[in-house]
């Protein structure tokens, strides 16, 4: 076992050098794993820059010849990842810590988002102070910002660089006391929530909690919907209880809470029970109002708060979401259950509030059904979505499937 230490050995050798030392003096064994392509390694890495362009399927000779830093670095990071998910499979990894400025940052990160939660994943950046949704995802990755650039040590990198290990080295030994506290837990069902859907997932909580399940609630903000498929494949969850499918809107609409394309297939694709809703696909989430698009400008928004406007989706967009969920939910391997609440779909379509559209609605149901193939258990409710009855109906319907099968 071991914590691989990745990086440029031709740029950043000198940093990497006095963090193995640091590592090994705290009682760590480590792996160096050299990205580099420009020019020549400060010291032999464990697995050399050729191994890494050869586990991405070309050759480091190849790629200094083409000159194109950009698709070095590409290749470096798909290398890296390969070797690091074979290391894990091999049950050798302990931990990861990486350190670089844009090119290491996109490498080190690729690797860490491809294993398992579990793994501590540390990220000495100089990108680490801005927008870090690209490099994180839905991991536990602790980016750390590297204050200087990452070239010498000096009193500012060494400080920086040596709490990066400490918390390395406390990461890896602590993971025996996590194994004790963790003996004992419940099976994970994973639910997904927003503020307009909250009572609703609250109940449903508690009726869950009430039958011996864990429940791990994911803001439905595209980086917790994204967490969440990622744990689901991680093989962590026993069931999925979906019910706010908001980021599915930001995705097709061009939102700013979008998921990606993945969102809603983890479960399907891996055979694990759920329960699937249509919670907040009444809208789409954008910034201020200064910020929105100029092609939406004819359409109907609801200032949710200073920096948070809401759009509302048509018709023909709800009923293509409808044929996604509906698409997506008959991929399962697993039994999967849509209840649909005709009521309303969000605290803002209720009768008398201003995303209130029966006919948006009914377009969002009549595209599940089109979609929707015969083992699809399909369930028109006539309820609102924060109404206890529908929580209680969503979360007794899990309970059922669960109880069908042995959990996880």
């Amino acid at each position: 076992m071991a914590v691989y230490l990745v990086g440029t050995l031709d740029t950043k050798g000198t940093e990497l050098a006095w963090v193995r030392t640091r590592l090994q003096a705290g009682g760590i064994r480590c792996v160096v794993v050299d990205a580099g392509c420009i020019g020549v390694p400060a010291f032999t890495a464990d697995v050399s820059s050729e191994q890494v362009y050869e586990a991405a399927g070309t050759t480091l000779a190849e790629q200094q010849s083409k000159r194109d830093r950009g698709h070095a670095v590409t290749l470096a990071a798909e290398g890296v990842r390969r070797i690091l998910l074979q290391a894990e499979a091999d049950g050798q990894v302990d931990g990861i810590l990486a350190l670089g400025g844009s090119a290491g940052t996109t490498i080190g990160t690729t690797a860490m988002r491809s294993l398992n939660l579990g793994i501590p994943k540390i990220m000495v950046s100089t990108m680490a102070s801005g927008q870090t949704r690209p490099y994180v995802g839905g991991r536990n990755i602790w980016m750390l910002n590297s204050v200087v650039d990452i070239a010498g040590i000096n009193r500012i990198s060494r400080m920086v660089l040596g709490q990066a290990v400490d918390a390395m080295v406390g990461m890896v030994k602590g993971q025996e006391l996590t194994a004790i506290d963790t003996a004992a837990d419940r099976p994970l069902i994973a639910a997904t929530m927003f503020g307009v859907t909250t009572p609703c997932v609250t109940h449903a909580r508690s009726i869950l909690e009430a039958a011996g399940y864990e429940v791990l609630v994911f803001h439905a903000t595209g980086n917790g919907g994204e967490a969440m498929e990622g744990l689901i494949r991680d093989g962590m969850l026993a069931g999925v209880l979906d019910l706010t499918t908001t980021e599915l809107a930001d995705e097709l609409v061009g939102g700013v809470l979008s998921a990606g394309p993945d969102r809603l297939t983890a479960a399907a694709d891996t055979g694990v029970p759920q329960v699937i809703s249509v919670g907040a696909l009444d809208m789409v989430n954008f910034g201020p109002s200064e910020t929105i698009p100029d092609r939406f400008s004819k359409r109907q928004f609801h200032r949710h708060n200073p920096t948070v406007t809401l759009m509302r989706t048509t018709m023909d967009e709800c009923q293509e979401l409808g044929r996604e969920i509906g698409r997506k939910a008959s991929r399962s391997k697993a039994p999967v259950s849509i209840l649909f609440p005709s009521l309303g779909v969000s605290a803002l379509d209720l009768d008398g509030q201003p995303f209130d559209n029966w006919a948006a609605r009914m377009a969002l149901w009549e595209g599940i059904c089109s979609a929707a193939e015969s083992h699809v258990d399909l369930q028109l409710r006539q309820e609102h979505i924060n109404s206890p009855d529908f929580a209680e109906a969503a979360a007794h319907q899990l309970l059922r499937m669960l109880n069908e099968r042995p959990a996880k």
